[in-house]
């Protein structure tokens, strides 16, 4: 049984599923399993891939179109090994990666989730790394509150993270009627029952879409996470009221750059305006045209290496 299972969901990756794939493959951490998962695309994705001869690679492919989650769980019912990373087809791995979540598995014996920082690259090819705030926190380590930890900033990418499979048999695997910012979902009841082993290092390079892309027609049929489930749930819980309440800010701001105020109105409805930030409070409140200038003068310093706190 090899230490690790790689996950990488594959749909329409054809210009950089290559790369993703070599990425795993120069690992200085050699004892893998890759299982990609070929959810029914229109392009030569799934060819390109069964280009590569490595005998650690299995490929599985969906009879039909059954979206991201539904692939990360096809890996999940697949793997062989305890640990399990997952790898979006169009990020990058630095060749430690494994080397280092092997280092906290071994150094963090009381954490069943692994996860390093990541540098974001650009449309250009320029690269931003965040410095993030994590309270009593150094290089690596046992993260004291993930929900605390992720106000204001995301602190790791689905592309860093590895799972022990007992986290899945515990609170379940990715939920298949979700098909937007699906990963939040998992996290919230990951990071409620189980602690995460944190490497602040950027080990990963995260390709970024452009925020000014979005569209109503491309949320349309989109389904995100139930804040308000969540927030039933744990209600007596000040950090992961939080969470949703940031949560549902991101959110919000993208679907009212959309064009879609219904969605805005019900995300907006139950956020406790005292959890966010003075910027954020006026980013939802301002109109859809100053929202929009705003997120296009982020987006001009990012292209020439300005860093820029997306949130």
């Amino acid at each position: 049984m090899s230490r690790f299972t790689v996950i990488i969901p594959l749909y329409n990756k054809e210009n950089y599923i290559v790369a993703t794939l070599q990425s795993v493959l120069d690992q200085s951490f050699s004892d893998f399993e890759v299982i990609v998962v070929s959810d029914c695309g229109t392009d030569n994705s799934l060819e390109i891939a069964k280009e590569f001869k490595d005998p650690r690679i299995k490929i599985i492919e969906h009879s039909e179109n059954k979206g991201l989650s539904a692939s990360r769980n096809t890996g999940i019912k697949n793997a062989t090994s305890n640990y399990i990373a997952f790898l979006d087809a169009d990020d990058l791995w630095k060749n430690d990666f494994l080397e280092k979540i092997d280092f906290l598995i071994k150094e963090y014996s009381e954490a069943s989730i692994f996860a390093t920082k990541y540098e974001v690259r650009l449309a250009n090819g320029k690269s931003i790394t965040f410095p993030f705030d994590i309270p009593g926190f150094d290089e690596h380590g046992i993260v004291p509150n993930f929900f605390e930890s992720n106000l204001n900033q995301t602190i790791y990418y689905p592309s860093c993270l590895c799972v022990h499979k007992k986290v899945f048999e515990t609170v379940g695997v990715y939920n298949e009627s979700i098909n937007y910012s699906e990963d939040v979902d998992f996290n919230i009841r990951a990071h409620e029952a189980f602690k995460m082993a944190y490497y602040n290092s950027p080990l990963v390079i995260y390709l970024a879409a452009s925020e000014n892309q979005i569209t109503q027609g491309s949320l349309l049929g989109k389904t995100i996470p139930d804040y308000d489930f969540y927030e039933g749930l744990f209600g007596s819980r000040s950090d992961i009221k939080k969470y949703l309440d940031f949560q549902r800010y991101l959110m919000a701001k993208i679907f009212k750059l959309s064009g879609d105020s219904e969605t805005f109105q019900k995300l907006t409805k139950n956020i406790d305006f005292k959890n966010l930030t003075a910027k954020q409070r006026i980013l939802l409140r301002s109109p859809k045209m100053i929202t929009k200038a705003i997120t296009r003068g982020k987006l001009l310093l990012q292209k020439i290496g300005i860093e820029v706190n997306s949130y």
